[in-house]
């Protein structure tokens, strides 16, 4: 490994920091995937943002969490067989 260091301000490195965070990753992965995406590219990669969502987006995310975090108990199965026989007894809806 080696190290790279460079100089930003603070509100570039608090926010970038914030939006990372975010994304699940820190600044020294961010900069590890916009150098490797450099080499593959052969030039500037991409520009990752944080998309914009709509409210029923936004429902299905928080759900997910909460669903992750224990929130929502959510019936799981063993096998495609036995959710398949689960949704054949479900009722017809119309």
């Amino acid at each position: 490994m080696t190290t790279i260091q460079f100089r930003t301000d603070k509100e570039t490195k608090e926010q970038s920091a914030a939006i990372f965070k975010e994304l699940g990753i820190n600044m020294s992965d961010a900069i590890n995937m916009f150098l490797r995406q450099s080499i593959l590219t052969n030039g500037l990669p991409f520009q990752p943002k944080i998309p914009k969502y709509n409210a029923v987006t936004e429902a299905a995310i928080q759900e997910a969490r909460d669903i992750i975090a224990g929130k929502i108990i959510v019936k799981t199965y063993k096998t495609v067989a036995e959710m398949n026989a689960d949704i054949d007894a479900m009722p017809d809806e119309e």
